[in-house]
């Protein structure tokens, strides 16, 4: 009988665990590209546009957003890159831009620990900011999505794609 019972609260508890998983609303994604002798990878979450204004409304403009959901998204190098012209030492940081309507200020930021944006923003823990255009795109892309184009030997350029928003840095490493 105490088998039958154990047994019976056993497959109880894993039926309630089951039904307490719901698929994530921004789910998270992990990409990584070699360039050069240099991987790169970044660590974020995916929102979705959802029937949503994005840029100017969900996401301010000129406002630091996390870039993504939920954790700040990070971005790591396994050697020094340069992003515009400044040099990054190898290590992770985290990934903040600030969207503008004609252009995006793309943020690398030394303390990669926080959910989100941080509580108080560090001028000092700015590594690099870098000002990037904005391309339109002609269809809606329903989901938050950082990918690397361009890629040559030394360099790849980090795009950001989103709502009918297309935004690029290149990134150059040292062979």
């Amino acid at each position: 009988m105490k088998k039958i019972l154990l047994s019976l609260f056993v497959v109880a508890i894993a039926f309630s665990t089951n039904a307490q998983k719901k698929v994530p609303a921004s789910p998270s994604q992990k990409i990584e590209q070699t360039v050069g002798f240099t991987t790169i990878s970044v660590d974020y979450s995916r929102p979705g546009v959802k029937d949503r204004t994005i840029f100017g409304d969900l996401v301010p403009f000129g406002e630091v957003w996390r870039t993504g959901a939920n954790q700040n998204t990070k971005i790591t190098f396994s050697s020094d890159v340069t992003v515009g012209d400044v040099k990054l030492k190898a290590g992770t940081y985290a990934l903040y831009t600030i969207p503008n309507e004609e252009s995006w200020d793309v943020i690398f930021y030394t303390d990669a620990t926080n959910w989100g944006n941080p509580k108080e923003w560090d001028e000092a823990k700015v590594a690099a900011k870098v000002s990037a255009e904005v391309m339109p795109v002609p269809d809606t892309i329903e989901t938050f999505t950082i990918m690397f184009d361009d890629l040559k030997d030394t360099s790849a350029v980090l795009g950001f794609l989103w709502e009918s928003t297309y935004v690029g840095v290149q990134i150059n490493v040292t062979n």
